[in-house]
């Protein structure tokens, strides 16, 4: 696959009886994109496929058949396309997928497939020492076209998005950045005496250097990017490699996004708040005295690749510190997401942060829900000059100011989270809040959270959003 997954198809490949239609449906309304049925269009042009199997043979199905997935792919508006079970097969097919798509292989067994084929008009599924014969011999097709492997919607997602989550994933970092070009190692002198020698070695001979951010929000300041920059060696075929928490992501993203006008970059989130958050969906930014993420641009990662087990070297406090960004995701989505075990609460959450953002790239419509709670985190985050109050708990007390002010009960927040107030000058919090993003015409605009779910620019009276505030301050 290469570089500019926004850009891309989604073709889903697999046996037949695997589930792509059904899937594939699901994620395209998931994601926002139109939806093609590879089969259902050729019913239509054609009728039945079993009748014309019968009077044509398969050889005269198939030529028609890579015709059709041709004229879907070559389209440039981005869809979801389920091809049918035996379309790889055909090697113009095969190159036309690897050029114009994200392919993602739904790996049904046997088994299964045959269960929900049998006793069907599919010409191909009529006996099933038949069936398991041709099962094995398209495998390897499935597995050669395939960018990544798919059980559910959620999975999908996340290739569309280019997010690979798996536990390990770290130890095959040189294979998963696309490309071959020379690899820039970026981190924090912490996050980089855990983990930087298994990236490191990882990455083999395409690392050409490594640097280091400072750590926290020092890392988000235009000295340290202008550091970074002027160590940078790489050429327009290199990527950048952010191996680290949020704002290592947040910074890195950002060089790379203007760093010899654009170069291409994978995050490695290491803490729990940006494997869930922060590292997805391509915003970059540093901070500004006046305010957070005040520059900054959309620069889509090249791929994302998401380890749990890295969240195992976690202190509890940087685990509860994440657990903000899970509990807002879970209030968005109206999903346990908080209840699951790390790898699954990690899976489900960045797969829903990735099906919002690639409905709406550059923060245009729904992805403002995202927003949720962070214009009042960011204002406290900007009254303490960044220094004593952590993302994790302004964001937790956010999070209560936007439930208040949405009418929620908010015993789920206070529960998991436990936000206390804390002590910052209120006149400088509420300056921050007027220089925040989502001002309009000098009126703020807030995400709330009502019964039916998110809604967002919505307008909320100056003296109702200042007393919320001024309840997440320390008398």
């Amino acid at each position: 696959m290469t570089a500019g997954v926004l850009g891309r198809h989604v073709a889903l490949v697999g046996f037949m009886g695997a589930g792509k239609s059904t899937l594939g449906a699901r994620v395209a309304e998931r994601i926002g994109r139109r939806f093609v049925d590879v089969d259902v269009g050729l019913e239509e042009r054609i009728g039945p496929i079993a009748a014309y199997f019968a009077e044509h043979g398969e050889a005269s199905f198939r030529e028609l058949e890579a015709e059709a997935v041709a004229d879907a792919l070559r389209r440039d508006t981005p869809s979801v396309v389920a091809l049918g079970g035996g379309a790889v097969g055909s090697s113009a097919t095969r190159a036309l997928l690897a050029e114009r798509a994200v392919t993602v292989w739904l790996d049904a067994d046997t088994a299964t497939c045959w269960e929900r084929t049998r006793g069907s008009d599919r010409p191909l599924a009529k006996d099933r020492d038949t069936f398991d014969d041709l099962y094995d011999e398209r495998r390897p097709l499935y597995a050669a076209a395939a960018d990544a492997t798919a059980r559910d919607a959620d999975d999908v997602v996340l290739a569309a998005a280019g997010v690979h989550v798996a536990r390990g994933a770290l130890r095959k970092l040189g294979e998963l950045v696309p490309g071959d070009g020379p690899v820039a190692l970026v981190s924090d002198p912490h996050v980089a005496g855990i983990h930087g020698m298994d990236a490191q070695l990882a990455l083999g001979p395409r690392l050409a250097h490594a640097h280091e951010l400072p750590l926290g929000e020092e890392a988000k300041t235009l000295l340290a990017l202008d550091r970074l920059w002027q160590e940078l060696r790489l050429d327009r075929a290199g990527t950048l490699v952010a191996l680290g928490g949020g704002c290592t992501t947040d910074a890195a993203g950002f060089a790379a996004s203007a760093y010899l006008r654009g170069i291409a970059w994978v995050p490695v989130p290491t803490s729990l708040v940006a494997q869930v958050d922060a590292a997805i969906g391509g915003k970059t930014a540093i901070d500004l005295p006046q305010g957070k993420n005040l520059v900054g641009a959309f620069h889509w990662p090249n791929r994302t690749v998401i380890d749990p087990a890295l969240l195992e070297t976690l202190p509890p406090e940087q685990r509860q510190e994440g657990m903000a960004e899970v509990v807002k995701t879970a209030l968005l989505a109206n999903e346990p997401f908080d209840e699951l075990p790390d790898a699954e609460l990690v899976r489900r959450c960045a797969a829903f942060k990735s099906a919002v953002c690639l409905r709406d790239p550059h923060d245009h419509a729904d992805r403002k829900q995202l927003n949720l709670g962070h214009t009042f985190a960011h204002a406290l985050e900007a009254a303490a000059g960044y220094r004593g109050l952590t993302h994790g708990r302004a964001v937790a007390l956010g999070l209560l100011a936007a439930l208040r002010l949405s009418g929620r009960d908010i015993s789920r927040i206070e529960e998991q989270l436990q936000p206390t107030p804390v002590k910052v000058d209120r006149d400088a919090a509420w300056a921050a809040m007027q220089r925040d993003k989502k001002v309009q015409d000098g009126e703020l605009r807030l995400v709330l959270l009502e019964e039916a779910g998110p809604v967002w620019d919505v307008p909320v009276p100056a003296e109702d959003v200042r007393s919320a505030l001024n309840q997440l301050i320390a008398q």
